[in-house]
């Protein structure tokens, strides 16, 4: 989402995986939904000239680009990443193969800031991973985990009015069947300031975000399920007749996609 899952973790179950055609052109629409948000909530954390940021799963260059930019040459940013071959490391930051499972956290307690979108809910063991994140941050350095909550808003198409947004939120659910026996969590993003805490950081909140509509709903969707197709026809969850007619319809412009909400949630690590 950024992001790649697990930082991410090896397994084959994984969905989305960054070795697809379709993951750069997910990780561009993700950048034009969401870098924004993301680099919001760097702005109210402080980040700035020479902090030291850990970008997790990074999947895509625009965070640890802007990352990059805010920390200027006396800063340092690491992107880490099970399948880092579509990050740049020419554009000032280093570029490491990490699991954040298996592997442990890269030069503990010296971070100022750790972030991850999108990549918590499909790693099977998030305890684990969260903590090998808050290891790697310095007393009063941030962690920022942003995650979907599919659950909390499932839909493709909120204004259910025809065929054509009730194809798309059958395909919605399919997808979500699909992710939930890869072992995604669809309620993930909501525990995630209860799960800040547990894992002993203060100064803990959260905020939610959702798209409606335009050209990169678009786009994404188009991407991802082009992307999963061949797992949606191999599970008897749909048939070609029905994803070529969704596809169309997205291309006509004719619905109004959405996402599941974005939680972002932020903590400290006590000095």
């Amino acid at each position: 989402m950024t992001s790649s899952p697990r930082g991410a973790s090896s397994d084959q179950g994984y969905l989305l995986d960054n070795a697809r055609a379709q993951a750069g052109e997910r990780f561009t629409w993700l950048a034009a939904l969401f870098d924004g948000v993301t680099r919001g909530h760097f702005d109210q954390l402080g980040v700035a000239a020479g902090w030291r940021c850990w970008e997790v799963g990074a999947g895509g260059p625009s965070i640890p680009q802007a990352l990059a930019a805010a920390v200027g040459p006396t800063g340092y940013v690491l992107a880490t990443d099970l399948n880092p071959g579509w990050l740049q490391p020419q554009d000032g930051y280093e570029v490491l193969r990490h699991d954040i499972v298996a592997d442990p956290p890269p030069q503990p307690g010296t971070f100022d800031l750790v972030h991850a979108r999108l990549v918590l809910v499909h790693v099977p063991d998030r305890a684990r991973a969260l903590a090998t994140m808050v290891a790697a941050l310095r007393p009063g350095g941030w962690l920022l985990i942003e995650d979907a909550d599919t659950e909390l808003q499932p839909l493709a198409c909120l204004d259910e009015v025809g065929p054509a947004q009730q194809r798309a939120n059958r395909l919605r659910r399919a997808v979500r069947d699909l992710m939930t026996g890869r072992g995604a969590d669809l309620r993930y993003g909501r525990t995630l300031p209860r799960a800040l805490r547990a894992a002993g950081l203060v100064d803990v909140a959260a905020a939610g975000c959702f798209p409606v509509g335009g050209v990169a709903c678009d786009r994404l969707e188009t991407a991802t399920v082009s992307m999963v197709r061949a797992e949606l026809l191999a599970a008897g969850l749909t048939d070609d007749a029905e994803i070529d007619a969704h596809l169309a319809a997205v291309d006509a412009g004719e619905l109004d996609l959405t996402l599941a909400p974005l939680i972002s949630a932020w903590g400290r690590r006590p000095e």
